[in-house]
């Protein structure tokens, strides 16, 4: 009854309803809300924290035009968030075959302290998986998606996600145990 509220002298078929928010609105309350879980995806396959913002800003930045209330769905922009983690992951990839590598690199005091050992040889042991097994694990574990949101972010169907994701835990709990 709220939304037909009349005004007086004025005809209850001329009466409108409120506007609806602008796209840029909606946009900036997508981002809010999904903005910290895309960038622990991104995180988790790239390995770096201010690369991860970079991709899911570029991601929004390419979206601003094209935003489409109720259409554009936050399964789309995973997709995204993947393919452009892929990207840097490409660019890396090429970078590291031209440049040969130094020995002795360790890490600095601060990120030895912040992050322990166990965490460190899992996420070891996680970049050594294939890219599609990493995927699927970060996905499931460390974003809690269902076999339908993995298969509908990477194109895939749900038995191949169950699949993928059953030898990429059999090979992690493999990789771990010799280090163990």
């Amino acid at each position: 009854m709220d939304s037909e509220i009349l005004r007086l002298g004025e005809p209850a078929s001329k009466v409108s309803a409120p506007p609806a928010a602008p796209p840029e609105t909606e946009l900036v309350a997508f981002y809010r809300q999904h903005r910290l879980s895309l960038v622990r995806l991104a995180v988790l396959l790239l390995g770096d924290q201010e690369t991860a913002e970079d991709v899911v800003q570029d991601v929004f930045a390419r979206l601003h035009g094209k935003w489409r209330p109720g259409v554009t769905t936050i399964a789309y922009v995973r997709t995204c968030v993947l393919n452009g983690s892929r990207s840097v992951l490409r660019r890396r990839a090429l970078a590291l075959r031209r440049v040969e590598p130094v020995a002795g690199l360790a890490d600095s005091a601060e990120t030895a302290a912040l992050i322990g050992e166990s965490r460190r040889e899992v996420l070891r042991a996680l970049a050594r998986l294939p890219r599609r097994q990493r995927e699927a694990l970060v996905m499931r574990y460390y974003l809690d998606l269902s076999d339908a949101e993995i298969a509908e972010a990477m194109r895939i169907r749900q038995s191949t996600v169950r699949s993928v994701i059953a030898r990429a835990r059999a090979r992690l709990l493999h990789e771990l145990g010799d280090n163990a």
